[in-house]
C-alpha cells in the first residue's frame, strides 16, 4: 500500500473514541468525534496553495486530503472542530516515505512538514517535530471500516502525551472503489 491509497481507504466518515493521558499530570481523559476525511485532486488550487508555503513545486503533490472533525471530551465536556488540509510529497528515494504538508493551525507562525512512512505492515507513520514540539502518530486498518491509531506529542516544558483511538467507518460497508476511467 503506498499514501494515496492509505488516503483514499481512510476516505469517508468516521466515529472516534480516544483515551489520551498525560504524563505530567498523570491524568487520563475520553473523548469522542466525528471525522470526514475527503479526498481532494492534486490539480486542485487548494493543493497548489500548500505546496506553495511549504515552497514545493505544486507537480510533485501526490493527492490531497481534506480531515474535517467535531467532538467533546468527557471531563468537562470540552467541544472543539477544525479541519486541515493534507498533501503528501514523496520522497524520490525511498517509495514509501515523503513530506506530509498540512494547513497551519491559527497558533502557528511558520509551517513545518511532517514526515509520513507506510511500512511493510501497511501502517502510515507521521512523525512532525521542531524545536518545541515532537509528534508522532501510527496508523492503520484493522479491518476496511475500523481504523486504529496511536500517537505520542513532546513539547518542551515537560508536557508529553500518549492516545489511543479507534475509529468506525459510518453508513457504508466499504470505501467506493474507483474503475479506470474515473482515476
Amino acid at each position: 500500500m503506498n499514501i494515496v491509497e492509505f488516503f483514499e481507504l481512510s476516505s469517508g466518515k468516521w466515529f472516534s473514541q480516544r483515551t489520551s493521558h498525560h504524563f505530567n499530570v498523570e491524568q487520563s481523559e475520553a473523548g469522542k468525534s466525528d471525522l470526514v476525511i475527503e479526498m481532494v485532486d492534486k490539480a486542485d488550487p487548494e493543493v497548489a496553495q500548500l505546496c506553495k508555503q511549504y515552497s514545493i513545486d505544486p507537480a510533485l503533490a501526490l493527492c490531497g486530503a481534506r480531515a474535517t472533525w467535531s467532538g467533546s471530551m468527557e471531563q468537562g465536556g470540552k467541544k472543539y472542530a477544525g479541519s486541515t488540509m493534507l498533501v503528501p510529497v514523496a520522497d524520490p528515494q525511498k517509495q514509501n516515505e515523503g513530506k506530509l504538508l498540512r494547513e497551519l493551525s491559527a497558533s502557528e507562525k511558520s509551517p513545518v512538514a511532517g514526515r509520513y512512512v507506510v511500512g511493510s505492515d501497511e501502517a502510515l507513520t507521521l512523525i512532525t517535530e521542531d524545536e518545541t514540539m515532537y509528534a508522532e502518530e501510527r496508523l492503520w486498518f484493522a479491518s476496511p471500516n475500523l481504523r486504529l491509531r496511536t500517537s505520542v506529542l513532546k513539547r518542551s516544558g515537560g508536557f508529553s502525551m500518549a492516545s489511543f483511538c479507534s475509529e468506525i467507518r459510518m453508513g457504508v460497508s466499504k470505501p467506493a472503489e474507483t474503475t479506470p476511467s474515473q482515476a
